[in-house]
């Protein structure tokens, strides 16, 4: 026993001094290095700068962030997504920790008589497509996956949105990195993004492949093709893989080098004009005979009535099936800071207008418009449909509901939830068939609020409501109707039961 205590000690007096030689190892370097200052004039103490600074992020979010500070998203969102998904109750009690102040906060009118649950219905099928392609896609659900691509996100996220999609009966787009065996594996209806390296759909010079349309084209859950000219998080910039993420399935799915991180165009290189464009997409509805449309964040738009003259001056025929509208305030792709922060409209500016160029130019019933960018509750996706978008699609939304705590790591492989990583022992934490079953519940709970929503306005369903549903707070501390922000021509497709009363109308005096 005696020598057990003697080994115990001389064992901590080892690692002491191991201990205290390390240290001093650390002094000398941080006082001769040259390179960090901090480190330079406090050695060994500087670095604790360092280690602060990176647990900074997980602290403030669970410890001194408010409800409703964080960005880019807060807590109450997350745990909106986080309830509905766990199909918890999304109830809160003792009133609304949301400040109603700020300007752009929207607010419902709710109708003196609202919709009665008996009167209430499900937000019908659209379709999409119709008139143009041989196979147009009737589209069941008004809120869909966006584009996240396999790479991206790791193999169990993937599985577990098409599983869930395939269950919610929504759609999922693929995002720009080519379609992967785990889309299909569920049985959802894809759209297939083609980004500007053509990821999936390229010859060996990296042209758009006639034949690899038509491949993907046969798979009948391949509904439609976005080109995608832009999105939220890098307007101007093409998707940026990280080399790390790039292992031997991902590169052959997108037909790129291993380990070699995927940079692509910062626009498609064969599309450089309206017309152009509009070739471009009626080669590949020709080609494969589904819809096809575009996806674009808006920032100049003198292009948008170029847009619709030339599809005037050519037919209705020549015209997208589908508009998606990006929010220029972000998104799930790595890029620059810049990017992120300061270039491109967000969606609170940019779906009005887009809304109003189409219906302008009389294409109302044959351009559908889908709304993205940050809607991820309720109150957002209901905004959307005010200002006129057909369908709303989330990214950052479904990652929340596979788990995403908001880590701000997707571009490391190194994400905790291994929601956007590849690294095994990071992914073993996600159960595809648990998040899958999330996955449906975030879409129906998601359907079923902004149902209550359209409800307490007075409609029966969600694409009945009008930008007079919806006030706006503006600079001086009053509301005004969308409608009168963005007025439209008039109320087509309107009933007398949608029609805004004198107690719907009522405004301050201006």
């Amino acid at each position: 026993m005696t020598a057990f205590f003697s080994g115990l000690t001389t064992l901590f007096v080892f690692v002491i001094g191991l201990a205290a030689l390390s240290l001093v190892v650390l002094f000398v370097i941080d006082r001769y290095q040259t390179t960090d200052t901090v480190r330079r004039n406090y050695p060994v103490i500087g670095r604790l700068r360092y280690v602060f600074t990176e647990l900074g992020e997980f602290f403030r979010q669970y410890f001194f962030a408010m409800d409703r500070e964080e960005m880019p998203f807060n807590r109450a969102q997350r745990d909106w997504v986080n309830e509905a998904s766990r199909n918890q109750s999304t109830n809160v009690a003792f009133g609304s920790t949301r400040n109603l102040d700020p300007v752009g906060t929207p607010i419902f009118v709710n109708c003196p008589w609202p919709t009665l649950e008996e009167d209430a219905v499900k937000a019908p099928a659209m379709m999409i497509g119709e008139g143009a392609a041989r196979v147009p896609y009737e589209a069941p659900s008004i809120f869909n996956i966006s584009g996240m691509s396999y790479g991206a996100l790791s193999t169990p996220a993937v599985r577990a949105l098409s599983n869930g999609a395939a269950k919610a009966g929504c759609w999922m787009n693929t995002g720009e990195g080519g379609l992967s065996p785990y889309h299909l594996e569920g049985g959802c209806d894809i759209v297939f993004q083609i980004g500007t390296a053509k990821y999936g759909v390229r010859d060996e010079e990296g042209n758009l492949s006639d034949d690899k349309l038509r491949e993907l084209a046969a798979h009948e859950q391949v509904r439609m093709f976005e080109l995608k000219l832009s999105q939220g998080a890098k307007p101007g910039k093409g998707g940026i893989l990280p080399a790390a993420k790039v292992n031997e399935e991902i590169a052959a799915i997108r037909g790129i080098p291993v380990g070699e991180a995927s940079i692509s165009p910062n626009r498609h290189t064969d599309i450089g004009s309206i017309g152009e464009l509009l070739d471009m997409i009626a080669r590949i509805r020709e080609v494969t005979g589904k819809p096809v449309g575009f996806k674009t964040v808006v920032g100049a738009y003198g292009w948008l009535q170029e847009l619709f003259a030339e599809i005037q001056k050519r037919g209705a025929g020549s015209a997208p099936d589908f508009i998606t509208v990006d929010s220029g305030d972000g998104g799930t792709g790595a890029a620059p800071m810049p990017l992120i922060d300061n270039v491109g409209l967000t969606l609170r500016e940019s779906l009005p207008m887009m809304v109003d160029l189409r219906d302008e130019a009389g294409l109302k019933d044959r351009i559908r418009i889908v709304a993205s960018g940050k809607l991820v509750t309720p109150s957002e996706v209901a905004w959307a449909l005010c200002a006129g978008a057909d369908f709303v699609i989330s990214a950052r939304g479904f990652m929340f509901a596979l788990g995403c705590i908001q880590a701000m790591k997707c571009n490391k492989n190194t994400c905790p939830t291994g929601i956007t990583t590849h690294d095994p022992a990071l992914q073993r934490g996600l159960d595809p068939t648990n998040k899958a079953v999330r996955v449906q519940n975030f879409v129906e709970q998601m359907r079923k609020e902004v149902g209550v929503i359209a409800h307490s306005c007075g409609v029966p369903e969600p694409r009945r409501l009008k930008r007079y549903h919806v006030r706006l707070v503006c600079p001086d501390g009053r509301s005004r109707p969308l409608d009168e922000l963005y007025p439209t021509e008039g109320a087509e497709g309107d009933t007398v039961a949608d029609s805004p009363t004198s107690e719907d109308r009522l405004t301050p005096l201006q």
